[in-house]
């Protein structure tokens, strides 16, 4: 069976202080709360990650928002996935709209990222979606399948077997635009088939797919409901312990 994942996304928020506080709780209402073996991710800032791998008790997974491509280097400002891994986080999250949108990261730049967290025994959070202009013009499907076809479709069957996918309708993210739940199984149901088409149905079926276009404690449910959904990528509602364990509890309904 494919994992059920919730993980959520601080961006560039929080203080240490801050973070630290706010982890704290989410563990405590994730211990309390979740049922089933459901799991739920806080990806932070690279400042919280060893501090929060150390309160998490394993109830919630720590990931990093990016990593660079090359194991170390002459790379100011950058974090490797070997550091990554070495403060405790197990996750990090490639290709975000936002690297793609604010860094110009590329699908052959993202595919070397997502080489080297592999590498690193980090499990990537590959994100693919497209923009409000492809929505519109009918170009998404093939914007989505190039992601995917450049991305992570180079992997091996057992590295791609390592890796969660997250479907972002850039769209639907701060824009006051929602995606239906609808809308959004008809893309995870494509984006599966076009796993299917490459690694065969097995792979395809035990392959997580992450919804991340604004979900929040009230539409999660029924996001959660669809069949090809198999939990979120969180945005301002991690920022939130209530909302973040509310969504994270949606998982069970």
């Amino acid at each position: 069976m494919r994992k059920q994942i919730v993980a959520g996304n601080w961006k560039m928020n929080n203080d240490y202080n801050e973070g630290v506080s706010l982890f704290s709780e989410i563990v405590n209402m994730v211990r309390d709360e979740k049922k089933g073996d459901q799991i739920a991710v806080i990806c932070a800032p690279a400042i919280h990650l060893n501090s929060l791998a150390q309160l998490s008790s394993g109830i919630v997974k720590i990931g990093a928002q990016n990593c660079h491509q090359n194991e170390s280097g002459a790379y100011t400002g950058e974090t490797s996935a070997k550091m990554i891994k070495s403060t405790g986080a197990e996750y990090v999250i490639i290709g975000h709209s936002e690297r793609r949108q604010y860094f110009a990261e590329s699908n052959q730049l993202l595919a070397e990222k997502t080489v080297t967290a592999l590498a690193n025994n980090l499990t990537p959070i590959f994100c693919i979606g497209e923009t409000l202009d492809e929505r519109n013009n009918g170009s998404y499907f093939n914007v989505i399948e190039t992601q995917l076809e450049e991305g992570v479709f180079g992997l091996s069957v057992e590295d791609f077997g390592k890796i969660v996918l997250a479907y972002e309708p850039v769209w639907a993210i701060g824009t006051g635009l929602t995606a239906t739940p609808e809308q959004a199984q008809d893309i995870h149901a494509f984006i599966r088939s076009k796993v299917e088409a490459k690694y065969g149905v097995n792979v395809a079926d035990d392959t997580t797919i992450l919804y991340g276009g604004s979900c929040n404690a009230k539409n999660a449910p029924d996001l959660f409901s669809q069949k090809d959904i198999d939990g979120g990528l969180i945005g301002g509602a991690s920022l939130k312990s209530r909302d973040f364990t509310d969504i994270v509890k949606a998982l069970n309904s």
